[in-house]
């Protein structure tokens, strides 16, 4: 089933942010080599694809998992709670209707 990752950043985090990337991204890959993940991406702070300094507000990650455990237990493993860029994670089942 798939499962909305919806997390919030912390005031001030695009140098944590920056810094924890790497890792962050690696585990993304991870979902997308075993055909998991359906999206991913940061939430722009501003209205614009490169917001700059004004960094981002949190991402959304959409991706399948065995259960809501599962991807719950993901979520609280990504990189970015570990250096402190979430100050949450949301996690909840998601229905694809469209396309």
């Amino acid at each position: 089933m798939l499962y909305m990752i919806y997390s919030t950043d912390v005031e001030n985090s695009l140098q944590k942010r920056l810094a924890a990337r790497p890792d962050h991204l690696a585990r993304l890959q991870q979902l997308k080599e075993q055909n998991r993940l359906f999206a991913a991406g940061p939430l722009p702070a501003v209205d614009s694809n490169d917001p700059g300094e004004s960094g981002f507000t949190g991402s959304l990650v959409i991706a399948e998992f065995e259960n809501l455990e599962a991807a719950q237990a993901w979520a609280n493993d990504d990189p970015y709670i570990n250096a402190g860029v979430y100050a949450q994670s949301v996690v909840k089942p998601y229905k694809l209707v469209l396309p």
